[in-house]
């Protein structure tokens, strides 16, 4: 658009003026540059790691749910590129493997214990033989038999005479 004379004498170029247009707005913007989400707190990560491990069945929007009430906004695939990172695997593959105290808490209301204890009774000079069980979840003592003669020979009765 310039007159042929102006053309052959000028100093810059247009794409000159554009890059110094372009330096001049970038100076200008004051925020720095945020690619991305922002970083999770280190604090919010170790409480994720926590929710994790001792609720191995929620997922990551129960997890995310749960930092909610607790005042913490966090998206559910933060909450898996943090667990990933710790190497903790998903709810479904988490909660495979059980751990013996979860075992044995989840057990301890089937499972009987059982033994044998003596009694020396003072009316007849004998030694009585019980036999009982203890169911471990309700603490109840089942009596399965006494006897005087615990070598075989005998019955096994219900209740030995003392």
């Amino acid at each position: 658009m310039l007159p042929k004379a102006l053309r052959a004498h000028r100093l810059v170029t247009p794409g000159t003026v554009l890059r110094w247009h372009h330096r001049l707005v970038t100076r200008k913007r004051t925020y720095p540059n945020r690619i991305g989400r922002p970083p999770v707190d280190n604090a919010v990560a170790v409480l994720i790691e926590r929710l994790a491990k001792e609720n191995h069945t929620w997922g990551y929007q129960r997890i995310q749910g749960e930092l909610f009430k607790l005042g913490h906004r966090v998206g559910a695939s933060t909450i898996r590129r943090v667990l990933k990172r710790l190497r903790i695997p998903p709810a479904p593959i988490r909660c495979a493997d059980t751990t013996w105290q979860q075992f044995l808490r989840t057990q301890t209301s089937t499972m009987p214990a059982c033994d044998f204890f003596h009694v020396d009774c003072a009316v007849t000079l004998k030694r009585v033989y019980v036999f009982f069980v203890l169911e471990v979840g309700s603490r109840y003592a089942h009596l399965l038999g006494a006897t005087t003669n615990p070598d075989g020979r005998g019955p096994l009765s219900r209740h030995a005479t003392c």
